[in-house]
């Protein structure tokens, strides 16, 4: 991934800068990555990679600028953060190009992608509403008593490459709106959609070093957690990470929210309308090469629905056209990476060797003119049991298993079995089995006839179990509350203040 220095035969490529203070930040580290073209295999161009002394400045940065900020009004603050939706709505295409160069999603889902995170702009432009407190007239003699919503301080947010716009979009504008000064770590694979947003904000009229984004890798990852000027974490990515992320940062003092692994199950009852659910499920499992936290990795099969299920899956899965992510009725792109790939396969000869039955392989998918891409196509297996490794594994690939069980309780036990409990989804007519499923299943977001259930902006996001280490989901009303503390006022203007004062108040 990296090398100390900038190779020779990539020294006429540009690299994408920091953003510190305002303006582009020329890195103290010397340590470089490449970001790749995952269509074609290529270096698309270089990327620094942060070390303490590069957070460092970033933390400086966002905390010279933290008093103004914080004292600057709710309406004002909301006013810019309008402004930074406008301009995203005018750059919504130019940002998905950028997506889908250095991720590899097709054109259509990274503008879809973007739209989903200019919701959440969207909701914070609303925030000064959420951000008023409460307040009690005479709780005791001449006594009131009110609460107030105010900033945490500087707050980070580590993101992962498979929304490199979206995902930040969760974090970045309601932080800011609750007068919190931001720096972003995004993924070193894809950093530039990052970049661009810190200049749009900037032209929005962000005052300078409230907004900072610097690359890398652990190293900068460790840097953020172990810094004693960052007041508050959120994370998106993998469960090992997330539990890493949540026991350093939690052990440093930090308020943390850290997002992890999923796998999501696809629950379809014999009543469900069959095309219908197998549109969808295709959809969601192979949709962005299923490099998606929310993408349906397996189904539970309910019954005798079973057989015409998968021959179905199968159809439609060796119908998808894969190829190169900016190309005009592509369905598939290839993945983020080469050594990504190759963990996907890895997978895949798991489940064959673990007796699993493979019904589509997409192993050895070759596309004419890009044979150096990091493409794998549709895999779908069938008979797969819980306890096989494609099934407990987060795979993060284009590659969908079928678990068959005989009833609703089966199902039900299948999805709450898994360490994961990020999204699941019940496809079937019946309000008794979609109720029941509702309130027994043990899963954060959860879909009735809706694949993806992510919800919107105005709801939180977030999982159960290993999907999520923290009490506070992201975005929506939970969001508001990760990026303020509450402070109680007890007030009293009249009266004795020396009455009773060796003695615990009683107002009421």
């Amino acid at each position: 991934m990296s090398a100390p220095t900038e190779p020779a035969a990539t020294a006429g490529l540009a690299t994408v800068p920091f953003w510190i203070g305002g303006r582009p930040a020329t890195p103290h580290s010397r340590r470089r990555g490449h970001v790749m073209n995952p269509s074609t295999g290529a270096v698309a161009r270089l990327v620094p990679l942060a070390d303490a002394v590069d957070v460092d400045a970033a933390v400086r940065s966002a905390r010279e600028a933290l008093p103004a900020w914080r004292a600057t009004s709710p309406l004002r603050r909301a006013r810019i953060i309008t402004r930074f939706r406008e301009l995203l709505d005018a750059n919504h295409k130019a940002l998905a190009a950028l997506i889908a160069e250095e991720h590899g999603k097709v054109w259509l889902d990274a503008v879809g992608s973007v739209q989903r995170g200019i919701e959440v702009v969207e909701f914070a432009s609303g925030a000064p509403h959420l951000l008023k407190g409460s307040f009690s007239e005479s709780v005791g003699r001449d006594v009131d008593a009110y609460s107030l919503q105010q900033p945490v301080g500087v707050c980070a947010g580590i993101t992962p490459f498979n929304f490199p716009a979206m995902v930040p979009l969760w974090m970045l504008p309601v932080a800011l709106v609750c007068g919190n000064t931001f720096i972003l770590k995004p993924s070193e694979k894809d950093p530039s959609a990052a970049v661009r947003m810190a200049e749009l904000l900037t032209e929005a009229g962000l005052p300078d070093g409230v907004f900072n984004v610097v690359h890398g890798d652990k190293e900068a990852v460790d840097a953020i957690l172990q810094h004693p000027g960052i007041d508050a974490v959120s994370f998106v990515g993998s469960t090992p990470v997330a539990q890493y992320i949540y026991a350093t940062a939690a052990a440093a003092g930090k308020r943390v929210q850290a997002l992890g692994g999923a796998k999501n199950h696809a629950v379809v009852m014999p009543d469900a309308d069959l095309p219908f659910a197998v549109d969808a499920i295709i959809g969601a499992a192979y949709g962005s090469a299923g490099e998606r936290c929310m993408a349906i990795s397996a189904v539970a099969a309910v019954g005798d629905v079973a057989d015409a299920l998968v021959a179905q899956l199968a159809a439609r899965a060796r119908a998808l056209t894969v190829g190169p992510s900016m190309t005009p009725g592509i369905d598939m792109g290839p993945v983020v990476t080469a050594e990504h790939r190759q963990k996907i396969l890895g997978y895949v000869d798991a489940g064959i060797a673990e007796g699993a039955e493979l019904v589509v392989d997409g192993r050895r998918l070759v596309i004419p003119g890009h044979e150096a891409g990091f493409f794998v196509g549709p895999t779908l297996f069938d008979r797969v049991t819980p306890a096989m490794t494609i099934h407990r594994e987060e795979i993060f690939g284009p590659v969908l298993v079928v678990v068959r069980v005989g009833t609703l309780d089966d199902a039900i036990a299948l999805v709450n079995d898994s360490r994961f409990g990020n999204g699941t989804a019940l496809f079937t007519r019946s309000g008794a089995a979609a109720r029941r499923f509702e309130q027994e299943v043990e899963v954060g977001m959860v879909g009735v006839n809706v694949p993806i259930p992510v919800p919107m902006a105005f709801y939180a996001f977030g999982g159960w179990k290993q999907s999520l280490f923290g009490d506070l989901h992201v975005h929506g009303v939970e969001g508001i509350k990760f990026y303020t503390r509450t402070k109680a006022v007890t007030r009293r203007w009249t009266g004795d203040p020396t009455a009773d004062s060796f003695l615990m108040p009683t107002l009421g």
